[in-house]
């Protein structure tokens, strides 16, 4: 189940672009995932983790398009063969402070139901949880929500933390991306929400091993994968089932915050509250855990 307490340690700067953006998706979460036939952990999951990726954790709900035309023929080197190419290609000068205005709107233009010769591909932009991008998409979105929201003459309401995650979660579904979560088809899912096709080249997908790195941390978040017995990786688990607040991301990782957090329920077991994870505080987190009304 996804709950603000893991939202705000698998995203600690969640709230920065969108002010109140982690309490409003874990209030939405229940009602949201149902309505959008997400039934199970597994597809959470799958979700998060292209949120995850996607926007940057709730740090980048919009995308960044502060090219400069050197940066933009490296990103596009079939469009511009040089900067002075692309300046000239998207009808800009050197120290043009409209440039990346043009430069998105030639590039993304005629694109993604984006219109030629509009300020469409500007205007449109990737945002929210899932990076939706282009007016058509706009569009489609805006009628998967039964037309609630005026997304295509404001566009910015995909970022409001009140509707984010009923928009990426609208958005993952939109795309096809469920029946492949359901499959557990990590690059299936990715390729759809990134390109809109299926590929079998990982590589062809942006970002592909920081979503599969994200999946592997929310399957563990959200207790689909279990993690090998009395690793570091699982004392984090147990931890956060347990009640560690605030909770910890379980990568394996024992530093502070894991140290601060075993001591605690050590000092509450009555045990010597050194941070450590001895034979006899492992048993202790066996027992703790083997008393909740859930099996780990």
């Amino acid at each position: 189940m996804l709950t603000e307490r893991i939202l705000r340690a698998m995203w600690p700067n969640g709230d920065s672009a969108s002010p109140g953006l982690l309490a409003a998706v874990a209030a939405d979460a229940a009602t949201v995932f149902r309505n959008y036939d997400l039934s199970s952990d597994l597809h959470v999951a799958h979700a998060m983790a292209q949120f995850h990726v996607e926007c940057g954790s709730g740090v980048e709900m919009t995308e960044n398009i502060n090219y400069t035309p050197e940066r933009a023929c490296e990103v596009w080197p079939t469009r511009f063969s040089d900067a002075a190419d692309c300046l000239q290609k998207v009808g800009s000068f050197t120290g043009d402070p409209d440039f990346k205005i043009k430069l998105i709107d030639n590039v993304y233009g005629g694109r993604n139901g984006n219109r030629p010769d509009t300020h469409d591909g500007s205007t449109f932009i990737g945002r929210g949880l899932s990076q939706v991008t282009g007016r058509g998409n706009y569009e489609a979105l805006a009628k998967k929500l039964g037309n609630r929201l005026d997304l295509v003459n404001q566009p910015d309401l995909v970022n409001a933390a009140a509707n984010a995650l009923e928009c990426g979660v609208a958005d993952f579904v939109m795309c096809g991306c469920l029946p492949l979560a359901a499959q557990d088809d990590l690059l299936g899912v990715s390729a759809m929400l990134n390109l809109g096709h299926r590929v079998n080249d990982p590589s062809k997908v942006v970002g592909f091993a920081a979503r599969k790195g994200a999946l592997h941390l929310w399957k563990l978040a959200l207790g689909v994968e279990l993690p090998p017995a009395h690793s570091d990786t699982w004392v984090q688990v147990a931890l956060n089932r347990l009640g560690a607040d605030p909770a910890l991301v379980p990568d394996g990782v024992f530093a502070l915050r894991s140290r601060v957090a075993l001591k605690l329920f050590q000092r509450a077991h009555g045990l010597t509250p050194d941070g450590e994870r001895t034979p006899q505080t492992l048993a202790t987190l066996d027992a703790a855990l083997a008393a909740l009304p859930t099996a780990p």
